[in-house]
């Protein structure tokens, strides 16, 4: 299965490629991921386009922390409704807890643990599907993304007690040592930060419990991804639809693979690319011609059709009438067509 993360991960991709002499549009390119992801930071993409990206980039640069240089311009703001949460709680511990609790929602291949004793609190990382041999530039941008957040809750003067990876040690330690300001250990068991007991007792001084509360319910509401192949394609289509440019094979860059690929995994599902097409298209053409100030030609080429009367055809036949009269207000009888439901719409 495709795990997917936000592209906010990419957010600074570009710039760090330049500073390495890379040009970043090619380099996406070389791994097939789509260059308009770095506009939408909420789009997800593809785990291993990711991963591909950036061992791809160390690789062709020399620069051995490339995803330590990402996870240095990183921070709350990259993990979206996660990092607002993590914001919000009233100590560092309770912060650590919630990101803990739904990192998933940023990065569904990604998993944190924590553990306690009286004198240290252990957060170790892992990724689905780590493959040792590919998997150094991954590690180093998760596992120093969860330092910049910790750090950004005291200030930049903290530091953890210990950094352990799995890998072996690069040519220059000492970069690792300046990065977590504190000693790193290499060929360990696990991928992990290990900071004070103490530490996560220190309070927040921005937090507001009303706020966290709010969050909390927000994010819980959204949290469950997608975890079928249906479900995935159809989270992809909604938000490729929304910007105008959805075809199986946009859908296939974003999810690493090919369009065989997709209309393999559909039909095993019971359904296909095309009937997921249309039902979104269905959902969102209800809100776009709601808009009197739109041009119907302008929603046509958006939902993907050859022209406006093609649009018009189809919207007849789905929804048992013409666009002039759903405007007017003019509905089918319940049941009589696959109208979306007012929530859906």
């Amino acid at each position: 299965m495709t795990d997917l993360i936000r592209s906010a991960g990419l957010t600074y991709y570009p710039e760090i490629a330049r500073s390495v002499g890379l040009d970043p549009k090619q380099m996406m390119r070389k791994v097939r991921l789509p260059l308009a992801c770095l506009d939408t930071p909420d789009t997800p993409i593809a785990v291993a386009g990711l991963r591909r990206l950036l061992e791809l980039s160390a690789a062709t640069s020399g620069a051995e922390d490339f995803g330590l240089r990402l996870a240095e311009r990183g921070g709350l703001t990259n993990f979206g409704s996660v990092g607002l949460i993590v914001r919000e709680q009233a100590t560092v511990g309770e912060a650590i807890d919630a990101l803990s609790r739904f990192i998933h929602v940023h990065h569904d291949g990604m998993r944190l643990d924590v553990a306690r004793n009286k004198q240290t609190v252990t957060i170790t990382l892992h990724l689905r599907g780590r493959q040792p041999s590919a998997s150094r530039q991954s590690i180093d941008m998760a596992l120093g993304s969860i330092h910049r957040i910790i750090q950004s809750l005291f200030g930049p003067d903290w530091r953890p007690l210990e950094v352990h990876l799995h890998y072996p040690p690069p040519h220059d330690r000492k970069r690792y040592r300046e990065f977590f300001g504190c000693p790193v250990t290499f060929n360990a068991d696990d991928d992990a930060i290990l900071l004070s007991a103490r530490d996560t007792e220190r309070r927040i001084p921005s937090a507001h419990p009303l706020i966290a509360s709010y969050l909390r319910k927000r994010i819980e509401a959204i949290e469950t991804r997608p975890a079928s192949w249906e479900e995935k394609v159809d989270e992809v289509v909604r938000i490729l639809l929304a910007s105008g440019d959805c075809t199986v094979d946009r859908v296939a860059e974003y999810l690493a693979c090919t369009r065989r690929t997709i209309h393999r995994h559909l039909a095993e599902a019971g359904t296909t690319f095309s009937a997921i097409l249309d039902a979104q298209r269905a959902n969102l053409v209800i809100q776009l011609i709601e808009d009197p100030d739109r041009r119907l030609a302008d929603t046509a080429v958006q939902l993907g059709f050859s022209a406006q009367s093609a649009m018009a055809r189809w919207f007849r036949g789905r929804f048992g009438c013409t666009i002039t009269a759903w405007r007017k207000g003019v509905r089918p009888l319940a049941g009589s067509v696959n109208v979306p439901s007012a929530s859906a719409a």
